[in-house]
């Protein structure tokens, strides 16, 4: 699927908020990290490490979650997020970064 401008614009202003980049960047190191051993990247894991109040951090999710670059489930009382890769597989696809000559 091709990523129109308007679908880009949505990510990019998503990813604008200092706090929701913050947010993001960690979602992404703590999946990163976890890859290996199998474990997930739960939110209360990530609420430490951040600077931002819990209810803070759930809107800042919401507005990640609707520019379509996270997806959370919820898991007993905990909520895991992951990174959606297609989506920013597209922005990359969108803005040329995926050529080898750079």
């Amino acid at each position: 699927m091709r990523m129109n401008t308007r679908e880009a614009a949505k990510i990019f202003k998503a990813l604008s908020h200092p706090n929701r980049l913050e947010l993001y960047l960690e979602i992404l190191k703590n999946q990163e990290s976890n890859f290996e051993t199998g474990e997930e990247c739960l939110i209360t894991d990530i609420i430490g490490a951040l600077n931002i109040g819990a209810p803070t951090i759930s809107h800042h999710l919401k507005e990640l979650q609707n520019a379509d670059l996270i997806t959370t489930e919820r898991r007993g009382k905990f909520l895991v997020a992951r990174i959606n890769r297609s989506t920013i597989m597209s922005v990359v696809r969108l803005l040329g970064l995926d050529r080898s000559h750079f």
